[in-house]
């Protein structure tokens, strides 16, 4: 994954469903879906889940908030009444089962997200009656709390990971059922608004979007820790890249993973130099320059190859207090170099 910072296309968003580690049948059970059945005192609701509130088959905003909505008052931050942790954990905090990897009889995608995925209309950038900061900020916006450094009762690793942590299954690589640019950047990209150069409080912080609300105070300390991760502070944790998993990454190539980016096809001396000179700004005094861009360029050179890349990259390093950023001059300078590698071919 690239710069971790910035914003990720939407082609990035990929789904691996075969991906299934513990709970494969909770994450089966997401997206919009309430898992089993519902069992109240008395009535067993038996549609729960299906969009629709069958106020004949016994559904209500107690049972089902899935289909039906919050009930009236949820959301005021006091929990009484008939509120309870499976029909308004924003009030109530969320149940103890939630995050034990099983959508459970009483949990849904309204109720917890972390087991039961998050609901199919979370998205549609519309905060609707069945939704609320806790079970999809992307729609509703952040809880109150979430930022503060504590993961308070009503959040999770789904709806705050900069207080919770992200969830398990995060910066696997893939994509998962349940997660989102929201919940797991690093895996499904960071939310299209994130990288416009505004800090909306309503959505972002320093852990959402550090590009554009700033590094989170201990991001830049050299040690990666929790809940850092390479989309929120890519100078310690590195960037998001992981092989394979079937997307060809910034910093992978096929010579470190071919499974993401093909087999590697030799190339000749002078693209080589060509591909190395495009990771140097000759125009920077000292020149500016990635290794890592020139290592990989020349690892694409059989052995001959990189030996007469070798020659002229040192010949054009040796004379940059000449030439400076004069490419026509270093080619001058060098030019017994460049014909070796010219002719330089792996037939041999």
């Amino acid at each position: 994954m690239s710069n971790a910072a910035r914003f990720i296309p939407s082609s990035r968003f990929f789904v691996v469903g075969a991906v299934v580690a513990l709970g494969a049948s909770a994450l089966a059970a997401g997206c919009g879906r309430s898992g089993p059945l519902v069992e109240t005192d008395d009535v067993i609701v038996e549609n729960c889940g299906n969009a629709v509130c069958e106020s004949d088959g016994g559904e209500s905003c107690e049972n089902c908030p899935v289909d039906c909505g919050f009930c009236e008052g949820c959301g005021d931050a006091s929990c009484e009444g008939a509120e309870t942790c499976s029909n308004c954990p924003v009030d109530c905090g969320v149940c103890d089962s939630c995050g034990n990897a099983a959508c459970d009889a009483g949990e849904s995608c309204a109720t917890c997200t972390q087991d039961c995925g998050v609901c199919a209309s979370c998205g549609d950038l519309v905060c609707d009656a069945s939704e609320t900061c806790a079970s999809c900020p992307l729609d509703c916006g952040l809880c109150e709390t979430c930022g503060n450094n504590t993961c308070d009762a009503t959040e999770t690793c789904s709806s705050c990971p900069g207080d919770c942590g992200v969830c398990d299954l995060c910066q696997n690589g893939f994509c998962d059922p349940g997660e989102d640019c929201f919940s797991c950047a690093p895996d499904c990209g960071q939310c299209e608004s994130c990288g416009n150069g505004v800090c909306n409080p309503n959505n972002e912080n320093c852990f959402q979007c550090p590009e554009d609300c700033g590094a989170c105070p201990d991001c830049g300390n050299g040690l990666c820790q929790s809940p850092e991760t390479c989309a929120s502070c890519q100078t310690d944790c590195g960037v998001c890249s992981v092989c394979p998993n079937n997307v060809c990454e910034d910093f992978e190539t096929c010579a470190i993973c071919p499974q993401d980016c093909g087999q590697c096809e030799p190339i000749g001396c002078l693209e080589i130099v060509t591909c190395a000179f495009s990771c140097i700004d000759l125009e920077q005094n000292p020149p500016d320059f990635s290794i890592t861009c020139v290592a990989n360029c020349v690892a694409l050179g059989c052995a001959d190859v990189q030996f007469f890349v070798d020659q002229v990259l040192n010949c054009a390093v040796d004379n940059l207090p000449t030439c400076g950023g004069d490419f026509g001059c270093i080619q001058t300078e060098c030019g017994e170099e460049f014909s070796a590698c010219l002719n330089a071919n792996c037939s041999q």
